[in-house]
Parts: C-alpha cells; sequence; structure tokens
C-alpha cells in the first residue's frame, strides 16, 4: 500500500498502482465537531428510533472523535453521525397536495453535505472493549435512495466498510441493494476472527466500476462486483446499543453496563479519488 502523510496526523494507506488525490476528510481537530460536515441520525425508516441520540460523541482535542453511551431517560443510548441521509429515513408528517388530503409517504428531505461516487475510503479508528450483546459500531456508506428501484446503478449500494458486532471480530463486508424489503439483495466478503482490539485500525474500500474492494490495515480482505452503485453516496459512522431492533424495542440487560465505560474513538475518516 503507498503511505499518505497528512500534515502531523497518522498517514493513509492507499493502494498501490494508482495516484491519488484528497477530496474530503475529517481529522476531528479541536473541541466541537464540524457541523458543515456532519450531521446526526436520529431517524430510521420514517420513525425516530429510540437507541439514538446528538449527545453521545464529543471532539477529545486530540484528534479524535469519541462516540459513548450514554443515558437518556433512564435508557442507554449512543450516537450515529452522517453526511447525507436516506429519503425514507424521517418521520411522515400530515401533507396535502394543493388541496387534496393526499398523504405522501415521505418525511422532509435534506440536502446532504458530502455525497460521492467511487474512491477510496478510509477510516482510523479503535473499536469499543466491551463484550458482546453491549453495542456495536460500523463505518459505511448509503445511498440517500436506495432502494427506489431495482438497479443498483441508479438507486445505490448500502456499503459496509466495518461492522463490529462482537469483541474480536470484524462482520463480513456488506453491499445491500434494493432496499430493506422483500426486494433485498446481498453479498458479502471477508471478515476476520480474533481481532486485535486493544490498537487503532484503518478500515478502507476502493470503489471503482469493477465493484467494491476491502481492506483493512492496508491488507485487501476481499472483493465484490455485483451490485455496482453509479449513485453518489453519503458516509456513515454510527454506534448502537444492543436489543433496540428486537420485537420489544428494548436495550438488552448487558447494555446498561457500557453507560460511561466504553468508547469508539474514531481518529479520522478521509475519502480519495483517482488521478488519471
Amino acid at each position: 500500500m503507498q503511505q499518505f502523510d497528512y500534515k502531523d496526523h497518522h498517514p493513509s494507506f492507499l493502494p498501490e498502482g494508482k495516484k491519488w488525490k484528497l477530496v474530503w476528510n475529517d481529522e476531528f481537530d479541536g473541541t466541537e465537531l464540524d457541523r458543515t460536515k456532519w450531521d446526526y441520525r436520529l431517524s430510521m425508516m420514517g420513525k425516530r428510533h429510540p437507541a439514538w441520540t446528538d449527545k453521545a460523541v464529543h471532539l477529545d482535542g486530540n484528534s479524535n472523535a469519541v462516540f459513548t453511551v450514554i443515558e437518556e431517560d433512564g435508557r442507554p443510548v449512543s450516537s450515529q453521525l452522517q453526511t447525507g441521509c436516506n429519503f425514507m429515513d424521517e418521520p411522515v408528517t400530515a401533507t396535502k397536495f394543493v388541496n387534496d388530503h393526499l398523504q405522501w409517504n415521505i418525511g422532509k428531505l435534506k440536502e446532504p453535505l458530502f455525497t460521492h461516487t467511487y474512491g477510496y475510503y478510509e477510516c482510523r479508528c479503535k473499536l469499543q472493549q466491551m463484550p458482546d450483546n453491549r453495542w456495536w459500531s460500523a463505518f459505511w456508506l448509503q445511498s440517500p435512495i436506495i432502494g427506489a428501484s431495482l438497479d443498483p446503478a441508479e438507486s445505490g449500494t448500502e456499503l459496509d466498510i466495518m461492522e463490529c458486532f462482537k469483541y474480536g471480530k470484524i462482520a463480513a463486508h456488506n453491499a445491500f441493494t434494493g432496499g430493506y424489503g422483500l426486494d433485498m439483495k446481498r453479498a458479502k466478503v471477508g471478515g476476520v476472527d480474533n481481532f486485535d482490539m486493544e490498537q487503532f485500525h484503518r478500515f478502507g474500500m476502493l470503489w471503482d466500476e469493477t465493484g467494491y474492494t476491502f481492506y483493512i490495515d492496508g491488507r485487501e480482505d476481499g472483493h465484490i462486483d455485483q451490485y455496482v452503485s453509479r449513485r453518489p453516496q453519503f458516509i456513515l459512522l454510527t454506534t448502537e446499543v444492543r436489543g433496540y431492533r428486537f420485537e420489544n424495542h428494548q436495550p438488552t440487560p448487558e447494555s446498561y453496563e457500557v453507560i460511561g465505560k466504553d468508547a469508539f474513538i474514531v481518529d479520522y475518516v478521509r475519502v480519495f479519488d483517482q488521478v488519471d
């Protein structure tokens, strides 16, 4: 892998044989989250999601974004950051078409802060430290209009660059398309067991016309040549307390143990374009 040095920050590891230019990044310098780059994800599929808050991530003054679990209304919750949004996420409010009482079943749309097509996407982070069944972390991309058609080139694909649901395990990298209902399709590749959770690691993905190639610490961890999106997509850094997606929508008993005692720490997120 090529090494890209950025000022006084840790370098990026970039795929060999190509020239690269940095097109978007956040080094999380300072003490305040840059709201021109990030918004909070608070709703999912038309409903306010009870697991998420806009108060559980902060900058530590040492160029890190620190995600934690806090208590709100007696429950453990955490934060999700995104540079855009899914058109289906915002809750629906009552609407009329001129004078007709017809319901448009999509909530208020937002302008994205950053979307991009193709390139190399990389995050350097240190994963959560507590055992399973408490909370999880992820670095991924999503299309603003995923599921709006059956064509992934047109409506996009969810791309899971890093997901850590269990201590010591990096889940397989996913490409989901067709939305999240009857038309959903999935391809997956890679993943690591017995992963060193004590250190910072780099998780990357090269997205080009051939598909998606995933990297962990500069080493290739699989390629997916299906469901290639041509749609500009947005970046997400997310954490979530376990249990809220189960049928009873309640946090697991173990998740209460995490409040104020664990962290998902992100050093940087960078996006590079290939230079001809």
